[in-house]
């Protein structure tokens, strides 16, 4: 019979161990999931990343083709006011 409380007590402990080992696998369980989640998140924010490097790109080229406009706008402008400053200094005006 002194053989009884120390089985009882292996099983008590084997029993306490089998809990902790359910939790941490339980535990080790959630990390994972929360690292595909996290996984997921980076890919979102890489693929949105490079849509905004793409749509950067395309705001300067926009930009660059503005301004190459804006350049000759206010050159033929500025052809035309000399255009017109000769002809009315021609005409007396």
């Amino acid at each position: 019979m002194s053989e009884r409380p120390g089985i009882e007590e292996s099983f008590a402990r084997l029993g306490a161990a089998l809990g902790r080992l359910e939790a941490a696998l339980e535990h080790r369980a959630e990390i994972d999931g929360g690292k595909g989640l996290l996984e997921e998140q980076l890919q979102r924010l890489d693929e949105d990343r490079s849509r905004l490097a793409q749509d950067l790109d395309q705001a300067e080229a926009r930009s660059a083709r503005i301004e190459d406009t804006n350049k000759e706008v206010s050159r033929r402008l500025v052809a035309a006011m000399e255009s017109i400053r000769t002809v009315l200094e021609r005409h007396g005006g």
